[in-house]
């Protein structure tokens, strides 16, 4: 930048030639600007000819510039940045913004706006928006206001809820974009219009763009040089007729200085400005989004020597329209590049990109839109202006020709890599919702496996029942860490057993030692302490019309198959035990994690895995939740993605309950510490902190059994007891619309208190767990099919200890769904590696997590992975 030194030493000619001396300069400019940081300099009073000059001036005027009094700044150079824009950090006040700029198009009507862009209907999604914004929660609303949403589903709610929380940080954005322009001073109706009417981000940044602060661009250099008057020359004069090559360096002659050496320097310096402007358009950058929506490819490509264990192999030369990038497509490729194996770019074809900027310099030149003004350093514009008038009656060739080599320059440099951006933003937010709505269905399912009491084994009249659970997490080298828990889970023993080799540094492979630690542990299990028990349950087991159990459950990592083995082998006359195979998924994490040390201070890390696996097969709702949910192995590329965001999706239990948080919930536990178990709902109000908000959007969720009011142990809210204490009193209901008038309730809410009450008499049938699948629980004396290829059954593979290497095409197999994802399903077929079932080798009926399914080979393929042979398992189900 030239020093103020500099810039006052020089001489300014007007259009007739004369010049104001540095010493006319200091009194048009006195040293003091009082309270205004600019003070105004003015050139010597000129007649400009007609022309191209005169249309320059009117340029400048209408961008809100006097030719003849332009602003000087009389403040430090460092300053600069604060005329170019603030900082857009920290939230803005609400009620300063709206004084500012009143209501955006989305806000004044914010439902209109959600139900367009989610196609809702407005009514349902303005119940929903004064819902949320009363403080509601999700389940609270979906469950107990449905008459004020419509009956809107939970997915649906959700996807309000996520419209409103980015309507509110594109809120945020506008208000802290109006607030800087405000402080800089050059917010006007223009830029007020603009931004109220803006419906991205994208639309948001583009308005503030040409004042924010950034590192020195090459047009922000040229200005420094005192070009931008020429830049403004070739805008005009490209609008006019007028001017060919050799008027053009006639025109750019006038700029050459030491800094700008020659005529050639000062064009390319003018058209680094221009570009820059251009790349500021919102107007063009709409016109470019719009023109190359459905023209732009993405594409994907193999780095050079990376990627030699062919992990992305599938993205080595991918291409596909923008609109057609998958979700999970998307991902992989950003893991792909993460990995530093493959890079992505967009590519516009060349034709393409060459037609765009001729449409964008007609409409550049057509347009009455301005560029937003910039600060206008003290130049030699007006010694130009006779120049200009010379050229009035000349072709614009050559300066057209350099306002298209400006645009040419501004989308290589500026306008493609910022839209290239924005594309792959907008690629990423949608990939990232589709990862957290397949996280959330997977672990909703997971959550959901019904705990031991509801196996169907349990529930039948003379079923056996269980006595005690073993937890067992096999290993090879550290041995099988075995705990034993009731069926409370209170953990009652632990050992570690060795009945594999090789032997290792820990200990030798031992198997009668661990034959006989597994076989004290069942001791201890059929007599460990009980539950209470119902009269006919408990005279069934004194009278051993029952043969007691403990099931191991074992989970299904490293060494689960050889353990699975050696069980069957040693326990196959054993008629006390049987076995459950379960996934281990984030045992180990869960193990090292606070909350872990905070319930098993004294047990050894190792140790605590197996317990959680043991606690899994007892009731996974309660176990599960503890966990790190990147480790629980649903969801799509969940470790690639906003991991705050997917962290809201698991917590502990109690702090799933809707209303609650962490605090409340800790205090409701320690309430009940010290005053024992609750006699009803409204006891909740009692504690500390747990208010009527908290009660209304709680209480429903809340179930106590045995309490002095039998509706507590129901869905039904409180708000609605009066209600179901009149319709229990009735001999048959039927929910009508009638019914409901008469009660003043909603037809919904009236079906789903009839609903709760005639499934009273059996509390286990509001139970929805006990819908869903339930795992197998195997025996160890029980008889193997043969594993062979073509055999019109399936079977176990793991149970027959058939490897992959072992497996052929067209062996029909059984397997458990650990994972349902856009293209597919992962499917555990006991082989120690899950296998793919391509959304098109299935049935059109829908897979979920835990489901059991019967699936044939349609593919294998070996490869080495770091170091590790892995398979490749194609599955079908036709």
């Amino acid at each position: 930048m030239q020093s103020s030194a500099q810039s006052q030493s020089q001489s300014y000619e007007g259009c007739s030639g004369q010049s104001l001396s540095r010493e006319a300069e200091a009194e048009a400019s006195p040293q003091s600007c009082g309270a205004s940081p600019w003070r105004p300099w003015r050139f010597p009073e000129t007649d400009f000819p007609e022309g191209p000059a005169s249309k320059c001036c009117e340029a400048f005027a209408e961008d809100g510039y006097d030719l003849h009094l332009f602003k000087h700044r009389c403040t430090p150079e460092s300053d600069v940045n604060d005329w170019e824009g603030d900082s857009l950090q920290g939230s803005p006040n609400p009620s300063e913004v709206e004084q500012l700029l009143g209501k955006s198009r989305i806000s004044s009507d914010l439902p209109q706006w959600i139900s367009r862009q989610l196609h809702l209907e407005k009514s349902h999604v303005a119940g929903a928006v004064r819902l949320f914004n009363e403080g509601s929660t999700l389940p609270f609303i979906a469950r107990y206001r449905k008459e004020q949403t419509g009956s809107m589903k939970e997915e649906d709610l959700r996807r309000v809820e996520r419209e409103m929380s980015r309507v509110k940080d594109l809120e945020k954005k506008r208000g802290r974009v109006a607030l800087a322009l405000n402080r800089g001073k050059h917010l006007n109706p223009s830029l007020v219009e603009s931004l109220l009417q803006a419906e991205t981000v994208e639309g948001i940044e583009g308005l503030w763009a040409p004042f924010k602060a950034k590192r020195q661009t090459r047009a922000q250099k040229a200005k420094e040089q005192g070009l931008e008057p020429l830049a403004k020359i070739l805008e005009v004069a490209a609008k006019e007729p007028g001017g060919v090559e050799e008027e053009a360096a006639e025109a750019a002659q006038q700029f050459v200085s030491p800094e700008v050496p020659d005529v050639q320097s000062a064009l390319r310096a003018a058209r680094d400005i221009l570009a820059e402007q251009l790349a500021h358009r919102a107007d063009l950058r709409q016109l470019a989004r719009q023109a190359l929506e459905s023209k732009v490819l993405c594409r994907a490509r193999r780095k050079p020597g990376a990627d030699e264990e062919e992990r992305f192999k599938t993205y080595w030369s991918y291409e596909a329209p923008l609109k057609q990038v998958k979700p999970h497509q998307f991902l992989a490729i950003q893991r792909g590049e993460a990995s530093k194996c493959l890079t992505m770019d967009f590519l516009v074809a060349p034709e393409e990109a060459k037609q765009l900027c001729e449409t964008l310099v007609e409409t550049f030149l057509q347009s009455s839109v301005k560029a937003a003004p910039t600060p206008l350093r003290v130049g030699t514009l007006a010694a130009s202006s006779a120049h200009l008038a010379r050229a009035n009656q000349r072709r614009p060739n050559a300066y057209r020709a350099q306002l298209s080599l400006a645009m040419t320059d501004s989308w290589q440099r500026l306008l493609l890599p910022s839209l290239q951006r924005e594309w792959r933003r907008r690629l990423k937010e949608r990939a990232e919702d589709e990862a957290f709505d397949t996280f959330r269905k997977n672990l909703k399912k997971k959550l959901m496996s019904p705990p031991l009491r509801l196996h169907p084994r349990w529930t039948e009249e003379n079923a056996e029942m269980p006595a005690a659970i073993i937890g067992m997490d096999p290993g090879f080298r550290t041995g099988c860490k075995c705990a034993l828990i009731s069926l409370t889970g209170q953990v009652l023993a632990t050992k570690t057993i060795f009945p594999h080799p090789p032997s290792s540094a820990v200990a030798p492979a031992d198997p009668p030692a661990a034959r006989a630690d597994v076989e004290e542990l069942l001791a201890q299990g059929l007599t460990a302490p009980r539950r209470e028990e119902e009269a006919p349950q408990k005279k069934r087991r004194l009278e051993k019309e029952v043969r007691e159990l403990v099931i191991c459950s074992l989970g299904n990592g490293t060494a689960s198959r050889e353990t699975e083995s050696w069980l069957r082998r040693q326990f196959a006359q054993h008629e006390g035990i049987g076995y459950v195979i379960v996934d281990e998924a984030g045992a180990s994490v869960y193990s090292a994690s606070p909350l872990a040390s905070k319930e098993m201070p004294s047990m050894d890390v190792s140790m605590r895995g197996a317990v959680s696996i043991a606690r899994r097969l007892l009731d996974p709702l309660a176990e599960l939740v503890k966990i790190d949910p990147r480790s629980i192995g649903v969801g799509l590329y969940q470790h690639d993605v906003d991991q705050k965001r997917l962290a809201e999706a698991t917590v502990p239990a109690h702090e799933h309950v809707a209303g609650l948080n962490a605090s409340l919930s800790r205090s409701i536990l320690q309430y009940r510490e010290e005053h024992g178990g609750f006699s009803d709902r409204q006891e909740l109000l009692k504690i500390k902190g747990f208010g009527p908000k908290s009660f209304q959007q709680s209480a429903g969720f809340l179930r106590i059994f045995g309490g002095k009011e039998p509706l507590d142990a129901l869905p039904i809210h409180p708000e609605s007891y009066a209600v179901a204490k009149s319709l229990r009193s009735r001999v048959q209901v039927l929910a009508t619309s009638e019914l409901a008038a008469e009660f003043g309730i909603g037809f919904e809410t009236l079906s789903d208190i009839c609903s709760a009450l005639e499934n009273a008499a059996d509390g286990e049938l509001l139970d929805p767990r006990r819908q869903e699948p339930s795992l197998r629980i195997k025996m160890p004396g029980s008889t193997l099919q043969a594993a062979t290829a073509g055999t019109s059954s399936a079977i176990d593979a793991q149970e027959a200890g058939i490897t992959a290497a072992q497996l052929q095409l067209g062996l029909r197999l059984t397997g458990v769904v650990r994972n349902v994802v856009a293209f597919g399903a992962f499917i555990d077929i006991g082989v120690g590696c899950d296998g793919l079932l391509h959304i098109s080798n299935y049935p059109k009926a829908a897979l979920s997590v835990n489901d059991q399914v019967e699936v044939r080979v349609l593919s294998l393929e070996r490869r080495q992975e770091r170091g590790k042979e892995k398979w490749r398992i194609g599955l079908t189900m036709k």
